[in-house]
């Protein structure tokens, strides 16, 4: 009876002690997996922010790229405004050139530059 009571103790014993062991490594591997958890999920947060920096980089080179586009486009439309404008004033001037040399009389004359001096030699009739 006593051996039995002994062999019941020691078996208690030894299976406590298993359940230590046992939670132990279970522990062990909780911790491991956990370790890794967090370690997977930092890199995924990593590679979530390289994303968002190259979507970031490219949207910012497409805007850049519209925004030269829209500025060369007027540019080109002021420029052209402009070349009317003075097209238009060219037209105007020579007109004018035109009816005043008909009503006050008709100039000639020519001229050239030659190093820093001017030469000039105006004719003026009057009709």
């Amino acid at each position: 009876m006593a051996t039995q009571n002994l062999e019941k103790a020691a078996i208690k014993i030894q299976s406590w002690w298993r359940g230590n062991l046992v939670r132990r490594t279970l522990l062990h591997a909780a911790l491991g997996a956990w370790v890794i958890q967090c370690w997977w999920r930092s890199m995924q947060a990593k590679m979530l922010e390289q994303r968002r920096r190259l979507a970031l980089r490219l949207y910012t080179c497409q805007e850049w790229a519209v925004v030269k586009v829209q500025a060369q486009v007027r540019m080109w439309q002021a420029r052209r405004r402009f070349l009317q404008a003075r097209q238009a004033a060219c037209v105007i001037q020579s007109h004018w050139r035109w009816h005043a040399s008909q009503t006050r009389g008709l100039i000639r004359g020519r001229y050239e530059v030659r190093a820093s001096r001017l030469e000039l030699d105006i004719e003026i009739l009057m009709a």
